[in-house]
């Protein structure tokens, strides 16, 4: 291999893993070049993680003026919501983040060149690059990375592509909070924006082609449409688009009844970026669309590597930038691995949900026997405190050593409290040990001490700092 000192890395994107493989090979001693079509940041600054917290923590404000487990005691009132300005204040804080995390490290980085423009291989050791100012630009490397991203998917329902509806990164920059809003879709990018626009005041509807959250422990889906239920949100399950129209309103056939909405949102998944970089003329492989890439992040092309939501790996910011971080020193001479077993997941509605390791039906297709446990909130000191004990904290456990597989957390901060799982998990911790740590009094985490606490005893005979 060549001397790091000499080595030149080509990066196509801008987003957590290219970033994050720009940076670390830079690190390493190598030479970049950053080539990116669009805005600088990718998804989770600019359209994604960032700009929908900050929707959901405004939502989450006007839901507590109007209603609170305090009403009786401190006045309540419906709030004004403008939207035009909330979506400013949004938009300011995406625009600082972007220039300080992305944009300003760039500009002052010697080491990495960027290219505003778009990639496509010629083979597996150069590219050219269409510049968007005019003009093309080839780019002979020794390594390359691809952190191309994904976007919004498009389902193929008659009828939907001929209509103005949402897509979770149009959704997020509505000017105006629609009065009535059907939304497709039933995984973590669908709940979050439906109880976010039902709580600034939308009458909201969700289409879940089976049920919520499908994907999760089902005691999961049913407490968040339990919430859901509670503030007035209108889950129909088992229910499909079967047509679209749009005049002045959406219009849904569906095999549950015509639906009408002044705004349709479909969230039902992502599609990979990669169609336009003559992948298969290089011999990377992709499902879907999707990059295969081996547990170093390599596709299956030697020296090209990628890593984020363009590849086969979870659709998780973090997870991103960690496969982007060891892809750069992979490719730098070293060899680092990506070890997704203990993962932790965080959905931001309210209750919030998050998980990390097996959930039961994953650890019995694993091959293990399993111990679990649910604690209900009204067991948890800082819930009844709230007095908001909707929720719950279950674990799995391996019944012949007692170890901690899996947490799956329906609860208010659930996801400041599972990465104490996650570190549990890591550590090969058994319950008994879980449940013999000391956990601070009157916080959630809490809850996992005393959940794992239920493998051996009765959490209601136990005084309330008992351990």
């Amino acid at each position: 291999m060549k001397n790091t000192q000499s080595l030149h890395i080509a990066v196509i994107g801008s987003g957590g893993a290219a970033m994050a493989a720009a940076l670390k090979a830079a690190e390493r001693g190598a030479r970049i070049t950053l080539i990116e079509r669009g805005t600088i940041g990718g998804t989770c600054v600019n359209i994604g993680c960032v700009p929908s917290k900050i929707l959901i923590r405004a939502a989450h404000i006007a839901h507590l003026r109007k209603e609170s487990p305090f009403d009786e005691g401190i006045s309540a009132q419906r709030p004004t919501v403008d939207r035009e300005k909330l979506l400013r204040q949004q938009q300011s804080r995406v625009d600082e983040l972007r220039d300080a995390k992305y944009e300003s490290i760039l500009r002052d980085h010697s080491a990495i060149t960027v290219l505003h423009g778009e990639a496509r291989f010629v083979d597996a050791q150069q590219l050219t690059v269409t510049l968007n100012e005019g003009g093309e630009r080839t780019v002979h490397f020794d390594r390359a990375f691809i952190g191309t991203g994904a976007r919004p998917a498009e389902p193929p329902v008659p009828g939907l592509a001929d209509t103005p509806y949402l897509t979770s990164t149009s959704a997020l920059a509505l000017e105006t909070v629609p009065e009535r809003l059907v939304v497709i879709g039933a995984g973590f990018v669908a709940l979050e924006l439906v109880q976010a626009f039902a709580r600034l005041g939308s009458k909201v509807t969700v289409l879940a082609r089976s049920r919520l959250l499908s994907s999760e422990d089902p005691a999961i889906g049913e407490a968040v449409e339990a919430a859901f239920r509670r503030e007035g949100i209108e889950v129909l399950k088992q229910t499909q688009a079967s047509r679209v129209a749009y005049t002045n309103e959406f219009m849904l056939e569906t095999n549950t009844g015509t639906l009408r909405a002044d705004q349709l949102l479909v969230a039902t998944g992502r599609t990979p970026n990669t169609e336009a970089l003559n992948l298969e003329g290089i011999g990377v492989k992709t499902a879907g669309g999707a990059i295969q890439v081996d547990e170093y992040l390599q596709t299956t092309t030697p020296g090209i590597y990628a890593a984020g939501d363009c590849t086969d790996q979870p659709e998780f910011v973090y997870v991103a930038a960690a496969g982007g971080n060891r892809a750069a020193v992979n490719m730098t001479g070293g060899e680092a691995t990506l070890d997704l077993s203990a993962m932790p997941a965080v959905m931001f509605t309210e209750p919030q949900v998050a998980t990390v390791g097996l959930s039961e039906a994953l650890a019995q297709q694993q091959g293990y026997t399993v111990d679990t446990r649910i604690l209900e909130l009204e067991n948890v000191p800082r819930a009844l405190v709230n007095f908001d004990t909707h929720g719950f904290v279950k674990m799995v456990a391996d019944h012949d050593s007692g170890r901690l597989l899996g947490v799956q957390a329906v609860t208010a901060e659930a996801g400041e409290l599972i990465q104490t799982a996650v570190m549990a998990i890591r550590a090969r911790m058994t319950v008994q040990e879980v449940g013999d740590e000391l956990f601070p009094y009157l916080t959630m985490v809490e809850g996992l001490r005393l959940c794992a606490q239920t493998f051996t005893k009765d959490v209601k005979q136990l005084s309330c700092c008992a351990g």
